[in-house]
C-alpha cells in the first residue's frame, strides 16, 4: 500500500525549495533593472533564449490544473483528455506561423494594447477587465486550490489552508521579480516537473505489472492497462444513445466525439495560446526566430506531456478498481478523482516521492506566479498607466503591478477558503475549462477577424464580446428549457442531477460561430467604422519559415496524426 512522505521526502523537497529561491535571487542581482524597468519587469524584452521560452511556456502551463485536475480526468475518461494537449501541439505551430508576426511586428507587449491597435481604446478596455476577472476568479483561484489539495493529500490531509498559504508566498517571491526570473526559475521547474512526472509515471505503470504478475515492468504495466481497461484508450467517445449508462452520457458531455473537433476543442486552445496574455507574454519580447522556435520547441514538449498527467490517472483507475487505493481516492468518504495522481505517487519510494512533490510544487508555482504576472501586467498598462495615473514612472508602475500581485493572490485564498466556487465538486479541470468557455468564443473571434479581415470594425468587436459572452450564457443556462433537449444545432444531455445540458465544447462551437456572424454583419453595415484607422503594421514576410522550423513542425504533425490513428 502506498505510504506517507518520511523525513528524506522533505529533505528533497525543501533543497528544490533552496535551489529555486537561490537561483531567483542570483537572477534577480544579476539584472536589477527588473525592479524598475517596466518592459523589462513584464517581459524581460529580448532577454529569454528559445528554449527558455518554450520551458517557461510548459512549465506555466503544466500546473495543478494538469498534474491534478487531467490525471484525474484520466482517471474518469482515459486517454481521451489527452486532446487537449495533443491538439494544443498543432495549435502552438498555428500561433507561431500567423498570431506571433503580427504581434511582434506592431511591438505588442499585451492583448488590451493589440485590440486598442487594431480597434480602438474601448474594445481594449472592455477585454482587460475581462481577463482580470477570468484569471483572478477562475484561473488563479483554481489553480492555487487545486495545487492546495494535492499538497495537503501528500502530507497527510489535515493542512489545507496552511499549505495554500504557503504555495501563495512561495509563487509571490517569485513573481516579484519579474518576467526575467519567472521565465529562468521555469526552466528548472519544467526540469524538476518532467523528472518527477516520468518517475511517476514508470512507477505507477511498474506497480501494475506487479500487481497483476507481469513482474517489474513497465512497459508490460502499460500493456495492460490497455489490455484490461480498453475504454480508457478511445480517443473519440461515440455519442450516447437509447440506453446510454449515466457514465457513458457524462463522458460523451466532456469530451463531444467528432463534434468536439469541429470547433470547440481548437476555440479552446487556440485562444488559450494564441489570445491569452499569461501565455504569449513569454514570447512577446523576443524576435521573431527565437519566439517561433520557442512556440515550436514547446508544441513538441507538449505531445509527451499524457505520459506524465493522464497515465498515471489510468494506473490510479485500473489499481483503484483491482483493490488498491480505496482511501487514498477519497476525500470525506467520496470518492475524488482529483486525488488520482497524489495517491499514485504514495507507491514511489523514499526520497522520490520527496522529489515528486517538488515537481508538482515546481508546476502549481510556476503556474501561479506566471498568471499572477499576466494580471499584474494588464491592471498596470492597461488600466492603472492609462486611467488611474497617465503620469506614472516606471517605478510607481512597477509598484504597483507588484501591489495588484499581492491582492490577487489574497483574493484567491479568501475565495477558496471554503471553496466558495465549487471546483472540488466539478473536478478541477473541467472547471476551468468550462468558466473559460463561456469568455473565449467571445474573445477569438475578435482576435480572429481583427488578424484577418481589414474590415472588421471597432462596434462590431463591441457588439461581438457582449453578445458572444450573452450566448454562451443562453447556450448553457437557457436553451435545453426554451427549445427542447434536441434540436438542428445540438443534443442535451441529462447531468444527473435532474436537468439537461448541451456539451461545453459544442456550446463553445456555436457560440463562436454566432458571434463571427454578428460581428461580419455589423461590420458590413457600420461603413463609416470601415473608415478607422487601423494602426496594424503588415509584414509580406511574415509568414517565411527557416528550414529548421518547417522540420519541427513536420515532426509535430506526424507525431499527432500516429497517436490518432493509433488510439482512434
Amino acid at each position: 500500500m502506498p505510504q506517507g512522505l518520511q523525513t528524506y521526502d522533505y529533505l528533497v523537497f525543501v533543497m528544490y525549495f533552496m535551489l529555486i529561491a537561490s537561483y531567483g535571487v542570483w537572477i534577480y542581482q544579476r539584472k536589477k533593472v527588473a525592479t524598475v524597468n517596466t518592459q523589462d519587469f513584464f517581459l524581460a524584452e529580448g532577454q529569454l533564449t528559445w528554449w527558455a521560452i518554450g520551458a517557461s511556456l510548459i512549465a506555466s502551463n503544466i500546473s495543478a490544473e494538469q498534474f491534478i485536475g487531467m490525471s484525474g480526468n484520466g482517471f474518469r475518461l482515459g486517454l481521451a483528455i489527452s486532446a487537449y494537449e495533443w491538439l494544443a501541439a498543432i495549435s502552438l505551430v498555428v500561433v507561431g506561423i500567423f498570431f506571433m508576426p503580427v504581434y511582434l511586428k506592431n511591438k505588442i507587449y499585451t492583448m488590451p494594447q493589440f485590440l486598442k491597435t487594431r480597434y480602438n481604446e474601448t474594445v481594449a478596455m472592455m477585454m482587460a477587465i475581462f481577463w482580470l476577472f477570468l484569471y483572478i476568479f477562475v484561473n488563479l483561484t483554481s489553480i492555487l486550490f487545486l495545487g492546495a489539495i494535492a499538497i495537503n493529500n501528500l502530507t497527510g490531509g489535515t493542512h489545507f489552508h496552511l499549505i495554500m498559504i504557503g504555495l501563495a508566498v512561495f509563487a509571490l517571491f517569485i513573481t516579484l521579480g519579474g518576467m526575467k526570473v519567472i521565465g529562468y526559475t521555469d526552466v528548472i521547474q519544467v526540469i524538476v516537473l518532467t523528472v518527477g512526472g516520468l518517475i511517476t509515471s514508470y512507477i505507477a505503470l511498474t506497480v501494475v505489472g506487479e500487481k497483476f504478475g507481469f513482474g517489474k515492468n513497465a512497459i508490460d504495466g502499460l500493456n495492460h492497462l490497455i489490455k484490461v481497461a480498453p475504454d480508457h484508450f478511445k480517443m473519440i467517445f461515440d455519442k450516447p444513445g437509447v440506453g446510454a449508462t449515466q457514465k457513458q452520457i457524462d463522458d460523451y458531455s466532456s469530451l463531444p466525439g467528432l463534434a468536439m473537433m469541429a470547433a470547440g476543442m481548437w476555440i479552446a486552445n487556440l485562444n488559450y495560446w494564441g489570445c491569452n496574455q499569461y501565455i504569449t507574454q513569454r514570447a512577446l519580447g523576443a524576435d521573431l526566430k527565437t519566439a517561433r522556435s520557442g512556440i515550436f520547441f514547446a508544441a513538441i514538449l507538449k505531445l509527451f506531456m499524457p505520459l506524465l498527467v493522464v497515465v498515471p490517472g489510468i494506473a490510479a483507475y485500473v489499481l483503484y478498481n483491482n483493490g488498491e487505493l480505496q482511501q487514498q481516492m477519497l476525500t470525506n468518504g467520496v470518492l475524488t478523482q482529483d486525488n488520482a495522481y497524489s495517491s499514485v505517487i504514495g507507491f514511489l519510494p523514499v526520497g522520490l516521492k520527496g522529489l515528486s512533490m517538488a515537481a508538482l510544487t515546481a508546476a502549481i508555482v510556476a503556474s501561479l506566479a506566471g498568471k499572477a504576472n499576466s494580471i499584474s501586467t494588464i491592471y498596470s498598462l492597461d488600466i492603472y498607466k492609462k486611467y488611474v495615473n497617465k503620469d506614472a514612472s516606471d517605478t510607481k508602475t512597477v509598484a504597483t503591478g507588484r501591489l495588484m500581485i499581492v491582492i490577487s493572490l489574497i483574493i484567491a485564498i479568501v475565495i477558496n477558503w471554503n471553496d466558495t466556487l465549487g471546483i472540488g465538486g466539478k473536478g478541477g479541470f473541467e472547471f476551468i475549462q468550462k468558466y473559460t468557455g463561456y469568455i473565449s468564443p467571445a474573445i477569438f473571434p475578435v482576435f480572429l477577424l481583427g488578424f484577418f479581415w481589414k474590415k472588421t470594425t471597432s462596434k462590431a468587436a463591441i457588439w461581438g464580446i457582449l453578445l458572444g459572452l450573452a450566448l454562451a450564457i443562453l447556450f448553457d443556462k437557457f436553451l435545453p428549457s426554451m427549445l427542447g433537449n434536441e434540436t438542428i444545432l445540438y443534443t442535451a444531455l441529462p447531468n444527473g442531477h435532474g436537468g439537461f445540458e448541451i456539451p461545453y465544447l459544442i456550446q463553445m462551437g456555436w457560440v463562436f460561430l454566432f458571434t463571427c456572424i454578428i460581428m461580419v454583419v455589423i461590420s458590413l453595415i457600420d461603413v463609416k467604422g470601415q473608415t478607422h484607422a487601423n494602426s496594424l503594421q503588415e509584414d509580406t514576410t511574415k509568414y517565411k519559415l527557416t528550414n529548421a522550423h518547417v522540420a519541427m513542425i513536420v515532426i509535430i504533425l506526424i507525431v499527432v496524426a500516429g497517436l490518432y490513428i493509433r488510439f482512434w
